[in-house]
């Protein structure tokens, strides 16, 4: 048993404690309060003076897929000889001896979602994983985490200038739209063949990652900057009745009061980047709080490699320049992350019953000149 004694406990889902004790067993979080009893034979951390975090979320990266310095040999997310690939799986393409993961934990970031990026409109399976590991397989926590799709420039880019479907946005969103409808028309046959009691069920790998998101055991999270794309998004997940989670957003601002209609939740950034592309020309601080102020359910991102893993404390914190308030901030990354995530059970609290994922900061984690002084994920230390 290890106690974190002392410390200003912000919990995320209640109060603040300017000093509390937080007390883990075989990997969770027993007890939390200022009146927690710390066992004779506990271990016990002192944190007098510091801040107790849960462990930050990203809930869109490319972690280990695009991997750092193997710009060519680690760069796995992008299968890129075929539009539509929703059988590829990240957990396949991951490399968990990337340098980023390192990065990760030493920034404070416990958990990410690591995904196919966005050459094609139907990208594959992605995952949420621990960000400590040798092993993938041993570090993820949830799998399938959404299946990844994009509307807007890049899938039109990557094919158009070879000179195949699709060219355009119409042709983006018809592929999408075919690829859903080919599902259903799939479900429908296996369902007949159990009735028919024949003995042979069709398998189909492209068809049965999408299925999942029909049955709504996945939701389809959809890369889309422009706010065309997003409400695109919006009247195609609509039209399948299935769950949707946008993708970076960056126009979500103008169009933030549909969003909060469709009852969609939307990750958003990176933050830290230029207007590399014409789709991030109206990329600003102030998107994260309209959304806000609309009602959306929000995550802060940095799309690793794009800004690296380690600067979505930062990413969180330039967002309260553009009008999140702190608590706001901290939860897109913590709490509201996992809720985006459908891991807020288990992740993104300091709450008894939940993964002992903690971090212990010397300064606010938005001050630049703050640092992780401890991180504890599953109960164990790995800085």
């Amino acid at each position: 048993m290890l106690a974190i004694v002392g410390g200003q406990v912000w919990t995320m889902t209640g109060d603040v404690h300017p000093q509390a004790v937080v007390l883990v067993d075989k990997g969770k979080i027993v007890a939390v309060g200022p009146k927690v009893d710390v066992p004779a034979d506990a271990e016990v951390v002192d944190a007098a003076d510091k801040i107790v975090l849960p462990g930050f979320i990203d809930a869109h990266c490319h972690l280990g897929i695009m991997e750092e310095i193997y710009r060519i040999e680690g760069d796995d997310g992008n299968e890129n000889t075929d539009p539509v690939t929703p059988q590829l799986r990240a957990i396949d393409g991951i490399n968990p001896g990337d340098e980023g993961f390192g990065d990760a934990v030493a920034g404070g970031i416990t958990t990410v979602v690591s995904a196919p990026g966005s050459a094609n409109v139907i990208g594959g399976e992605m995952v949420a994983i621990k960000t400590h590991g040798r092993v993938i397989d041993d570090m993820i926590i949830k799998f399938p985490a959404g299946l990844k799709a994009a509307l807007g420039e890049n899938p039109k880019r990557n094919y158009g200038e070879a000179k195949k479907m699709p060219a355009t946005r119409m042709a983006n969103a018809a592929l999408l739209r075919e690829t859903l409808v080919e599902a259903q028309n799939f479900l429908c046959r296996q369902t007949r063949s159990l009735k028919e009691d024949s003995g042979l069920v069709e398998r189909n790998l492209k068809m049965e990652a999408v299925a999942r998101v029909l049955s709504k055991e996945v939701p389809l999270r959809v890369h889309a900057h422009r706010a065309d794309d997003i409400m695109t998004a919006i009247r195609i997940a609509r039209e399948f009745n299935i769950r949707l989670v946008l993708e970076h957003c960056t126009e979500g601002h103008l169009v933030a009061k549909h969003i909060a209609r469709a009852g969609v939740p939307a990750v958003v950034g990176p933050v830290i980047t230029s207007r590399a592309k014409v789709e991030l020309k109206e990329r600003n601080l102030e998107t994260a709080a309209a959304l806000a102020k609309a009602g959306v359910p929000l995550a802060i991102i940095t799309d690793h490699p794009v800004v690296p893993i380690q600067y979505l404390p930062l990413s969180a914190g330039l967002c309260c320049k553009g009008g999140l308030t702190e608590m706001q901030a901290l939860k897109a990354v913590t709490i509201g992350a996992a809720r985006v995530i459908g891991l807020e059970e288990s992740l993104g609290s300091l709450e008894p019953g939940k993964d002992a994922d903690i971090v212990i900061w010397q300064g606010h984690p938005f001050d630049l000149r703050s640092k992780v002084k401890r991180v504890l994920i599953n109960g164990e230390p790995v800085v």
